[in-house]
């Protein structure tokens, strides 16, 4: 019965730590290498797919936006 108790605490905890680090993962990818990808693709010549990304995302941006 103590096996099965800290069977199911420690899967709790890993669980939390699982979604911690994509958390996390999401907000470093989002945070550095997306504005990488525009300014990568304005030097290679991509002007036509960096805009309208650009666009997109401050539209998405104001949209899901917190009202206070």
């Amino acid at each position: 019965m103590l096996t099965f108790l800290f069977l199911i605490i420690f899967s709790r905890i890993i669980w939390v730590a699982v979604k911690a680090t994509w958390s996390v993962t999401k907000i470093v990818l989002f945070i550095f290498f997306m504005p990488l990808l525009f300014i990568g693709a304005i030097i290679g010549g991509l002007m036509y797919v960096a805009i309208p990304l650009l666009v997109v995302a401050g539209i998405i941006s104001l949209i899901t936006r917190p009202v206070n």
